[in-house]
């Protein structure tokens, strides 16, 4: 049967409202997406004057790009900040007000973020003999980036704006493989070197000078009781100096990471560990044979 234009539109509409899956169709929309992958960029620009930038800026003229660029991040973020207090159910006579002391209390905290990101590039550098420069770890490590973003939307979260942190990250996420939520909580001179594939619940309490290597998982036991968690802590804490290695799963909200420990590579955890702890697998057989004494064997036989 052949449709026509007309007959696949009344189609797709009749979609529409049969499951639904539209932006709040006669109401103010929810925050745009492609409006705060803008904003963020723009942050990131403040937060790193000339490294995201394409030209180079002349000490002369930072000043005024600096104020150019947060007119700019102020007037559209307290655009999308209005949508979230909408979507909230906030009082509508409160939310002009309330959407302009919200964005102008978080730009005021870009300073402070400043501050610990030059604490992430330090860990960074000082932790990868790979790394040349600060320069480099801030113009060219995905970490840096993700952890930006982070400590951003961290500021707004914790003001109770919805939808517009978890946007911020999940468009970090998409560019840098590392996943971690704009709840959790994370202190000074953090460092994930490699990175890709990093995920950071949205409880999780992570202390100082925690270093991470690709693929750790900071997790929830279960969440089969749904909306019931919500609000409970789900994700384990990481108290200070604490290095995690590669492809480690650490689970729940009651387990505990003491200081000073290290958490080998694979590991998985459900429990806590005292501080100063080493957490390895103890039986490891690895089994390797020569190719030239077994054809057809691919590659070598690991038993763990």
């Amino acid at each position: 049967m052949k449709l026509t234009v007309t007959e696949l539109t009344d189609q797709l509409i009749a979609s529409y409202a049969r499951v639904g899956g539209i932006n709040r169709l006669d109401a103010v929309n929810l925050p745009s997406k492609t409006a705060i992958a803008q904003i963020t960029e723009l942050l990131l620009r403040l937060l790193f004057p000339g490294f995201f930038d394409e030209k180079p800026i002349h000490s002369s003229e930072i000043k005024v790009e600096t104020a150019n660029l947060m007119d700019i991040v102020q007037g559209r973020l307290e655009d999308e900040v209005r949508k979230s207090l909408e979507y909230s159910k906030v009082n509508p006579s409160e939310i002009p007000h309330l959407a302009h002391s919200v964005t102008m209390k978080f730009l005021a905290c870009l300073p402070e973020i400043r501050d610990l990101l030059q604490t992430d590039a330090e860990a960074a550098f000082n932790g990868d003999p790979a790394a040349l420069s600060k320069h480099e770890v801030i113009v060219a490590y995905p970490f840096i980036e993700a952890i930006a973003v982070q400590r951003l939307a961290h500021e707004l979260y914790r003001q109770n704006v919805v939808l517009i942190p978890r946007i911020m990250t999940e468009w970090a996420h998409s560019r840098t493989g590392i996943d971690i939520h704009p709840g959790a909580q994370i202190g000074s001179h953090f460092f994930i070197d490699h990175g890709t594939g990093c995920v950071i619940g949205e409880t999780c309490v992570i202390g100082n000078h925690v270093k991470m290597y690709q693929g750790v998982s900071l997790v929830a036991k279960s969440l089969a009781a749904g909306q019931q968690l919500r609000g409970i802590k789900r994700h384990p804490t990481i108290e200070d100096h604490v290095t995690i290695y590669s492809g480690a799963t650490i689970i729940g909200g009651e387990t505990i990471i003491g200081a000073g420990s290290t958490i080998g590579a694979n590991v998985f955890l459900l429990h806590s560990v005292p501080p100063n702890s080493l957490v390895v697998y103890e039986e490891v057989n690895v089994k390797i044979i020569s190719k030239r004494d077994k054809v057809g064997i691919a590659s070598a036989d690991f038993q763990i």
